[in-house]
């Protein structure tokens, strides 16, 4: 981060900083403080529980009535607010339960691109305690078919260019199609006759939703087989979000103390609710449960694109003013080497990186000097974590450009050898994980 400190300001070390941070952590989830855990029985294992976490995700949707006209997703030209989005999702609810019968336990499967009737239908369907299965539309028509067939959706909401892969195939439930101009096959619904925000009703359905039902699907690789459809629960992406949450108050907690012990005030500027620019898949749980849950629950602005371009990606950035870049780290560094990045207004960034892959010590180093106000970030995770693991960000990852930070409070972490034995510090073993984020089974 280009900083304009004071000389005589001290310079923490990196050993300063990790101290600061684990502090704050240790406060943070204190008994009584605001992510303290008890452990519960869960699924027959003892896990830790945020006390503070709501009972379902529905809980968090609900919320954004209150974000009223705030612009909640950008396409292209197209514009959302919190309450367009809230009229399409309750009709498209009604919709799904009324004409098809959805309800809790049942599955619609997404297979689109990252448009915004994707966002609309994942709401739609989890706060009817069904669970979105989160089709990769990069698949080939039989790869679709797989899905659908392994997963046995109720409905599949798709794009125009996934009904065309899935022409020749029989079998498949009911479909309802956006983004399709020309005609559609006999009992195929198009969304725009489906979904009426004029004239919604006033509230969603009602639904029974408990913290262990499923959410999601996700696909993830098999390394031997076909992918392995990963079921996440409420209560795993509630404690994401929660994880997600707690690491940014860790670091701006830290970062608070140690500017008050040099008798410094922290800044007071409140950047408000985070424009996010997402390119990647929203059927991956980066895209889902890393980005659009937090955004939505922080009252935030998410801006979608229709496939990945750097030039456009900077254009977004200055045009939107987005404040959260969060990709793979092939995205960072062809933004940062872009002929355009020097003559592009990027002040607005704070932060940029994400997962998927390790972000290399030197494009760290090259965020961090890079971006005017903003920091790196990263993750370390998986489908079966239902995001974060552990994560670590701003001058404490600049700090241990290395690292992918400390394990997340609900999360247990330890690495073993082959026999099943705990390891010491510096060993290298098996890493084994458990926590109510990890996911229910396949």
């Amino acid at each position: 981060m280009i900083s304009g400190s004071p000389e005589e300001l001290h310079t923490p070390t990196a050993d300063d900083l990790i101290a600061d941070f684990n502090r704050a952590y240790a406060e943070l989830t204190a008994p009584g403080a605001p992510f303290a855990w008890t452990v519960h029985d869960v699924r027959g294992a003892p896990t830790r529980i945020f006390d503070s976490a709501p009972p379902n995700m529905r809980v968090i949707w609900e919320l954004t009535a209150a974000k009223g006209d705030a612009e909640y997703l950008v396409y292209g030209t197209e514009r959302y607010s919190y309450s367009d989005a809230a009229a399409r999702v309750r009709s498209l609810a009604h919709h799904l339960r009324d004409e098809h019968g959805v309800g809790r336990g049942d599955r619609v499967a997404i297979a689109m691109r990252n448009y915004p009737e994707w966002v609309l239908s994942y709401w739609a369907i989890t706060s009817l305690g069904a669970a979105a299965v989160a089709v990769n539309s990069w698949w080939t028509g039989p790869e679709l078919e797989f899905a659908l067939s392994d997963s046995s959706p109720v409905v599949a909401i798709l794009d125009g260019e996934r009904l065309e892969r899935l022409r020749s195939s029989t079998g498949t439930p009911a479909l309802i199609v956006t983004r399709h101009d020309g005609d559609l096959p006999v009992g195929v619904s198009r969304w725009d006759d489906v979904v009426d925000a004029d004239g919604a009703p006033a509230r969603l359905p009602a639904a029974e939703i408990e913290p262990d039902d499923d959410i999601g699907i996700f696909y993830t690789s098999g390394t031997t087989g076909p992918p392995k459809g990963a079921q996440t629960t409420h209560r795993g992406s509630i404690h994401n979000l929660l994880n997600l949450a707690f690491m940014r108050y860790c670091g701006d907690a830290a970062r608070a103390r140690r500017l008050a012990e040099q008798g410094l005030a922290p800044p007071s500027e409140d950047p408000g609710p985070p424009v996010t620019l997402l390119p990647v898949p929203l059927f991956h749980v980066t895209g889902c449960t890393c980005v659009l849950h937090p955004v939505t629950a922080t009252g935030g602005r998410l801006v979608l694109m229709h496939h990945w371009d750097p030039a456009e990606a900077l254009h977004i950035i200055e045009h939107e003013r987005v404040t959260t870049f969060t990709g793979v780290p092939a995205m960072s560094r062809e933004l940062l080497r872009h002929p355009d990045w020097p003559r592009t207004d990027t002040s607005s960034l704070r932060s940029m990186g994400g997962g998927g892959a390790a972000l290399q010590p030197d494009l760290v180093s090259r965020i961090d000097n890079s971006l005017r106000h903003g920091q790196p970030v990263t993750g370390y995770g998986l489908t079966e974590t239902t995001g974060i693991a552990s994560a670590i960000g701003s001058e404490f990852y600049a700090a241990k450009p290395a690292s992918v930070g400390p394990v997340v409070p609900c999360m247990e972490a330890k690495v073993v050898d082959a026999d099943g034995n705990e390891l010491a510090t510096g060993q290298q073993g098996e890493l084994l994980l458990r926590g109510p984020n990890v996911i229910k089974g396949y």
